[in-house]
Parts: C-alpha cells; sequence; structure tokens
C-alpha cells in the first residue's frame, strides 16, 4: 500500500492545465474549466493541488509514491480535455441507458485456471478468469477472475455469488480485491510466490471479481475513444452486460442469490450496477437471471459534501491537523455543490494539506513502504500484519507472462503492462455528487443494504460514511452497539453496528470495522470475514452475549 495522497475523489470540478507544481516550499494550484451552470470548487480544488503534491514531497521516504483508489477522479479530471468530453450539468443529471443484449460468449472450460504460478499445494476450490466481450463494434471487453468457494462441488453450488469491485475510479479490483485483500492468495515479497489467505470471502461465497471499466487493468478496448468516454453511467451500462453475457458462460449462476461489494469510489459503482440490475429486471421479469439481494460498500465515496466535511473531521479528532487549519476549514469552507469560492478556505485546506505528507491517510496508524524492491528469497508472510509494500509484489506477479498466460489474460498483447490503477484512462465523463437516492430507491426494493467502515482510514473515513448515512433520515432499528469478531473468553470487539429501517421497505446496517483502514480486509481479514458472513446471512454481526461461558 502506497503513500500518494489526494482530495475527495468525487468532489472536484473537471478542470485543464497542471494538476499540480511544487517544491518542499511552495503548492501551486491547478486552473480550472468549469462546464456551463456549474461554479468552481476553489477549496477543494486547493486541496487537490496540495495533497497531490504530498506524494512527491515525502522526506525519508525510499520507495516512489504510488497512486491509490481514492486519489485516481482527481487525475482523471485533471487530464487534457475537449468540450465534447467535459462534464455538463445534462451530462450529470442524465439517466443510465438500458442495456442492449450481450454477444455471443465462450465456453466456461475455456476460462478454468488449471494452476497459478507460484500457488501453493492443497488448493480445493476451482478458479476461472477470462473475458467477456461487452461491445463487440468497439472491441471492448472486460477481464473477470472467479474463485468459487472453498470445498467446491456442493458446496460450491449451495453458496451465493458475490461480485467485488474496486474503486478510484480506474483501480484493479484483481490487483486490489484478488491479490491484496479478500481473495484466496497473498503474493509473497518475492513478486513470484502465492500463499493461501485463511479469511478469504471464498470461504462464504464464490467470489467474482471484475476489471472495470476498459482500460483497467487487463480489460481493454480496441476503439482507444472509449478510454476518453468512461464515466459512472457507461460503467454501469458495460458492467451489466458483463454480467449478462458472464451468466450465459456459467449458467449455474443464472437465479442463484446475488450480492455486490466493493470499497473506494465502488461507492458509486456497486449502487449504480445495483439500480441498472433492477430496471433491466423490470423490463423483463421471468427472464432476468440476475436474483439480486443486497450490496455491501466499504469505506465509500457515496455524498460530496458530507464526505469532505467528514474528512475534515476525521483529521482535526485524529490529531493530524492543527486547531488553526480545522478552525480554518469549518468556519470559510462550504463543501456544497455550486458552493463559492474562498481564499481563506483555500489557505485553511493547504495548510491541514501540508500536515498529512509523511503518513498514509488510507490507515493513517499504519506503516509506510520504505523499499519497493522484491526480496529473494521472500521474507514470511503474516496475514495479521499486512505489508505496505504488497503493491510492488503484485505488480511484479501480475506483470510475469507465465501468470498472464495462466489466467487468460493480456491475449491482444496490451501496449502497456497491467497497473493497479490505470494508466489508460484519460477522461471521466459523469460523476454524480451523491448516490443517496439510489440507496433509498434499493431500498424501497427491498434490497438490503450495509455501508461498513474501517475506523483508521482517512481518506472515506468513518466520519464521511456517519455523516452520509444521517442525511437519509431513517428511524433507527437497532441501536448502536458492539460487535463481536470472537466470543470465545472475553470475547473480541470488532467495531460497531446500528441498524436503520427503510421508510417504506428494506434496512440499511451500518458497520464499523475496528483497526481497519481503506481496504479494509487487507488490514483486518478476520474481521472482515466475520462481517461478510453476517451480510450474507442477513444476520447482524455477533454480539457478546454467550462470552465467557464454557
Amino acid at each position: 500500500m502506497q503513500l500518494a495522497v489526494a482530495a475527495h475523489p468525487s468532489s472536484m470540478p473537471i478542470y485543464t492545465g497542471p494538476t499540480c507544481s511544487c517544491s518542499s516550499s511552495s503548492v501551486t494550484t491547478m486552473r480550472t474549466t468549469t462546464s456551463p451552470g456549474t461554479s468552481p470548487a476553489r477549496p477543494l480544488l486547493a486541496l487537490a493541488a496540495a495533497l497531490c503534491c504530498l506524494a512527491l514531497l515525502l522526506p525519508g521516504a525510499t520507495a516512489k509514491a504510488r497512486p491509490r483508489q481514492g486519489d485516481y477522479l482527481n487525475r482523471l479530471r485533471g487530464s487534457p480535455a475537449s468540450s465534447s468530453l467535459a462534464v455538463s450539468a445534462s451530462d450529470r443529471a442524465k439517466k443510465p441507458h438500458a442495456a442492449s443484449p450481450s454477444p455471443a460468449v465462450g465456453r466456461k472450460e475455456d476460462d478454468r485456471v488449471d494452476r497459478l504460478p507460484g500457488q501453493p499445494e492443497g488448493v480445493d476450490f476451482a478458479q476461472y478468469a477470462g473475458y467477456v466481450t461487452v461491445d463487440a463494434a468497439a472491441g471492448r471487453a472486460l477481464f473477470y477472475y472467479l474463485a468459487e468457494a472453498v470445498g467446491g462441488g456442493s458446496a460450491a453450488a449451495n453458496k451465493p455469488l458475490l461480485l467485488w469491485l474496486n474503486g478510484g475510479p480506474g483501480c484493479s479490483s484483481l490487483g486490489y480485491g484478488a491479490m491484496e485483500e479478500l481473495g484466496p492468495f497473498r503474493v509473497k515479497s518475492d513478486g513470484r510466490t502465492l500463499y493461501r489467505n485463511p479469511y478469504a470471502w471464498n470461504n462464504a461465497a464464490n467470489v467474482l471479481f471484475l476489471e472495470s471499466p476498459a482500460g483497467v487493468g487487463f480489460s481493454y478496448s480496441n476503439t482507444t475513444a472509449d478510454y476518453s468516454r468512461s464515466g459512472d453511467n457507461k460503467t454501469a451500462d458495460d458492467a451489466l452486460l458483463f454480467l449478462l453475457g458472464w451468466m450465459d458462460k456459467f449458467p449455474e449462476y443464472k437465479g442463484r442469490d446475488f450480492y455486490l461489494a466493493g470499497e473506494s469510489y465502488a461507492g458509486h459503482y456497486v449502487p449504480q450496477l445495483a439500480r441498472a440490475i433492477l430496471r433491466h429486471a423490470a423490463k423483463s421479469p421471468s427472464s432476468s437471471p440476475i436474483n439480486l439481494k443486497g450490496i455491501m460498500i466499504g469505506n465509500a465515496v457515496i455524498n460530496d459534501a458530507t464526505d469532505t466535511k467528514g474528512m475534515y473531521d476525521f483529521f482535526w479528532t485524529h490529531a493530524l491537523i492543527s486547531d488553526e487549519a480545522a478552525d480554518g476549514i469549518r468556519r470559510y469552507c462550504n463543501f456544497t455543490d455550486g458552493a463559492s469560492e474562498s481564499d481563506k478556505c483555500e489557505a485553511a485546506a493547504s495548510e491541514a494539506a501540508s500536515a498529512l505528507q509523511d503518513i498514509d491517510i488510507y490507515n493513517i496508524y499504519a506503516p509506510n513502504c520504505q523499499s519497493a524492491g522484491l526480496v529473494s528469497p521472500p521474507v514470511t508472510p503474516s496475514i495479521d500484519n499486512f505489508d505496505p509494500c504488497t503493491d510492488y509484489y503484485v505488480d511484479a506477479y501480475l506483470n510475469d507472462p507465465d501468470v498472464q498466460k495462466a489466467l487468460h489474460a493480456n491475449v491482444t498483447r496490451l501496449d502497456h503492462p497491467w497497473s493497479a490503477c490505470s494508466d489508460v484512462l484519460r477522461r471521466w465523463t459523469d460523476s454524480a455528487t451523491t448516490v443517496l437516492p439510489i440507496l433509498t430507491e434499493l431500498l424501497n426494493n427491498n434490497i438490503r443494504v450495509w455501508v461498513y467502515s474501517g475506523d483508521t482510514d482517512g481518506r472515506v473515513p468513518v466520519t464521511s460514511s456517519r455523516y452520509s448515512v444521517n442525511q437519509l433520515q431513517l428511524p433507527v432499528a437497532a441501536k448502536w452497539r458492539a460487535w463481536f469478531s470472537s466470543t470465545q473468553g472475553a470475547g473480541e470487539v470488532g467495531g460497531y453496528v446500528v441498524q436503520y429501517k427503510g421508510k417504506e421497505k428494506g434496512s440499511l446496517s451500518l458497520v464499523t470495522v475496528r483497526g481497519a483502514g481503506h481496504e479494509v480486509p487487507s488490514y483486518q481479514p478476520k474481521r472482515a470475514l466475520v462481517l461478510v458472513q453476517s451480510f450474507l446471512e442477513g444476520k447482524t454481526p455477533p454480539d457478546c452475549k454467550t462470552c465467557g461461558e464454557s
């Protein structure tokens, strides 16, 4: 995990010009170009410029800072723009269009992964990987990796299907989700050898990882203009087309209980895809193959204004920024969409940013990676103590030609290496300022909604999640309480949970995960497994009523 930090990922207007230029003593903010009918959010631009420079100002750090999931919308919006790709007010408001019929797909057995290079012995689950074409005319195809449930056979057949999405936008669910978080394997420090993750989520479900949109990871388009046309709506459309095509390839999953989960900017992806699934099903209820039951989003971008306020409040309450910076932000910053700019807010935001340059705000208590080099023979790994240099190991592993061959990946011989976050995407054309109305729509359709939050993440922290959920003004169904990841002896608190009732139907649970950063399963794998098991079973996370009983 790396050190690069940036402003809140979905709170930036479209802009052109340099993203930042900085020295050890100064930060220069970028120019802005706004669409008709919008106002520049100057304090957010100031924060983006200052924080983007922090990635370059890491004295004493020997590992080159690398982008993280939450950094990427700023980079995409800061790329050279053309007027035809700028986000206008109508672009932000436009509704998703209906998915077209999916093209023919290949055989499931062609995608079977016999064995991954460096894989340990005793693997007791099936693996598949490959492509599903979502637009034959454009040559656009999305890459997936499926880890079926541990035990295989009837064990896999009796468990639900869970689709995992990472955020960015532009970051890989294979690299992050599968290889660093909840997948069945982790990569050792030699970049060649794998070891088992005993807390992998395929203990609870068949887990499908999707690299989305095209241009992320191994997913691609033969029409390069597609890389400048990506946005929230197109990502949801293509993901729906992927699922329909994938289920044609894997028909045994048609009608199976289906769940969506993801983190960071997947706070947009997951609800938007869920809505697309519901609307597709409404048009053909008797023939829809996707049996959506629930969604779960972690440290999720949900609502720009409260997400940003929550980030600053977290910084101050965790003693990361000064009283003066926090007071200036409270007094002079207005994070609502279209708010007027303020020099005093800009100054306070820059002061706050300068205080964060030596820590990883994705886990404020985690160590920094000190070296980008691989280590061979590998050091003895630990699932319970996440290695902050894991990004480098995964990068080496997924760029190994033998690994790509085993995964049936990179079949078109892409002109760029695999990367955890895309350097190919050039533009993000639409990004909702809030997904709260979609969450309400899902609740009204009786879809289970969980919002979880690692409580040491400063990027989209627990304060942001609480403020955003509170905007829904839902009645409390079960009061705030501790939940337990172990009920042995005195028990072990895994975090806290509060349950809400939907105003018409459904329920929403807000769950914290104690001691976890932005990528919850990386830092607290056991607690994350208890979390997802509870979610899939439709139960609240365990209490400790039986703790201490023999």
